[in-house]
């Protein structure tokens, strides 16, 4: 299971929200491209990245941010926040994301899924947010009646790489993950799912790895508080 540090960006800094509000935010750092540094340093394999205040403006904002990112580093990045057309997703394809996250339009626009993922093999995952299991759109400020399990499986044939499953009570609570909930969406398809959200100890990621279907885990507020070693969860899921 693959572990990716979360760099979360609003107005430059690294932040991180308590379940995905805004004026909840904590901010780590202002140097986003030295942090990701720090974690190719300590032996990681990708970068989680989100242009948080693209959630909110349905366009990229924290560009420059991400794009200082990809210069220090040479490690493969995932983004999402504010993708919402063919054109910024083959903008940040060019320029060296790995991989963009759909979330929004993969409500709104499910089309625009199909045909990236068509486009882009491999390169196009999908993030669904959700709330009491129903999906959260638009920085999460709107729910839907769509459920998580559903959205998931509506992409079964389109050739999405993974889907980042996000609880979204959980995310920067230091409260654990939803495994249970995790595990059953990873279950319901062949897609790989990539759980995010409360992720808070070892034990943590020792709980989703033992599942033996969920492919990787995001982690954020636990790195940068200290509470999540990151060396240590490195060697025990290569373990």
């Amino acid at each position: 299971m693959i572990l990716y540090p979360a760099i979360d960006l609003k107005d430059g800094q690294c932040v991180r929200l308590l379940r995905g509000e805004m004026d909840k935010a904590t901010v780590f750092g202002d140097d986003p491209a030295a942090q990701a540094l720090a974690f190719q340093k300590a032996g990681c394999e990708w970068l989680h990245l989100v242009d948080l205040n693209g959630a909110f403006a349905g366009q990229p904002v924290n560009g420059a941010a991400v794009e200082a990112i990809l210069a220090a580093v040479n490690l493969p990045a995932q983004l999402g926040g504010g993708i919402r057309d063919m054109a910024t997703i083959e903008g940040w394809l060019s320029r060296g994301i790995a991989r963009v996250i759909l979330g929004t339009v993969a409500v709104e626009n499910p089309a625009l899924v199909h045909e990236a993922a068509r486009a882009f093999p491999g390169r196009v995952a999908v993030g669904i947010d959700a709330r009491k299991g129903k999906v959260a759109t638009r920085g999460w400020a709107e729910d839907t009646d769509v459920t998580a399990t559903d959205l998931a499986r509506s992409f079964e044939d389109a050739g999405v790489a993974a889907i980042i499953y996000t609880d979204i009570d959980r995310d920067g609570a230091m409260a654990g993950p939803n495994i249970a909930a995790t595990e059953d969406l990873a279950r319901a398809v062949t897609i790989p799912v990539i759980a995010s959200g409360g992720v808070s100890s070892l034990a943590d990621l020792i709980g989703l790895r033992d599942t033996g279907v969920i492919s990787g885990a995001i982690s954020g507020r636990a790195l940068y508080d200290g509470a999540l070693d990151l060396a240590a969860a490195l060697v025990a899921l290569r373990s």
